[in-house]
């Protein structure tokens, strides 16, 4: 008599696929994504929590002077030109290949064989990415800091210049913003998102042309005066005694 044979097993299923946890952007992660999305700037690939530093030369390049100095050339830059700040430092953007031209304008302005406090970066180089202001990221700390309204440096303080056509009073600055300041690389005009920066950047092509870019000449002359003008305030104070 042939047995009766045991009912089959049920096929076995495969366990539910349960995604695994999204790891939660840092803020390095939200300010690289703020410049590669939003603005379209490319930046330098580096560890997670590390600062992201942006790329210089495909889109811009970078004037790095005393605060002070920069500080009297804004009234040369257009309104969407991007100035940032940093420890007592502020870094105006120029049009991309501008930092090549530097030597030479500064030549011809004859301003050449001076030792001048001024450096640029460009095609190859990196900078720190400035903390976005706003666009939702949210930087190591807490909220990110606004553009200062008065830029700290050692001699005395840089009012936020009024915007076009404003009467109002300039605001102090706050403790808070003061502290912000400290070693972290801000923006004190900062790019908007959907704006072709480029278009706005001081360039040496402005010079005698009739379009809306800045005239990187005007620029460099400033600068390369205020500069001077530091230098000899610092050789005219008398020597320090322990």
């Amino acid at each position: 008599m042939v047995g009766t044979l045991p009912p089959a097993a049920p096929p076995l299923t495969a366990a539910p696929t349960v995604p695994l946890p999204r790891r939660p952007l840092d803020a390095s992660d939200q300010v690289r994504r703020w410049y590669e999305n939003d603005l379209g700037w490319p930046t330098v690939p580096d560890g997670p929590g590390t600062p992201v530093r942006l790329c210089v030369g495909p889109l811009f390049d970078v004037l790095d002077v005393p605060a002070e100095a920069g500080r009297a050339a804004l009234r040369h830059l257009a309104p969407g030109s991007p100035v940032a700040v940093q420890d007592g430092r502020m870094r105006l953007l120029l049009a991309a290949g501008s930092a090549e031209e530097v030597p030479g304008v500064l030549d011809w302005l004859e301003w050449g064989s001076l030792r001048l406090d001024l450096s640029t970066l460009g095609e190859g180089d990196t900078m720190t990415a400035p903390l976005p202001s706003d666009g939702g990221v949210t930087p190591p700390g807490g909220a990110g800091p606004r553009p200062p309204d008065v830029l700290p440096w050692s001699g005395g303080t840089c009012p936020r210049p009024l915007e076009p056509g404003s009467t109002g009073p300039r605001p102090s600055l706050s403790r808070s913003a003061s502290g912000a300041l400290q070693g972290a690389a801000v923006w004190l005009r900062p790019p908007e998102a959907g704006c072709e920066v480029e278009a706005s950047l001081p360039t040496l092509s402005a010079l005698g042309g009739g379009g809306g870019a800045p005239d990187l000449v005007r620029v460099l002359d400033t600068v390369a005066t205020q500069c001077h003008r530091l230098r000899l305030r610092a050789c005219a104070q008398p020597p320090a005694f322990s």
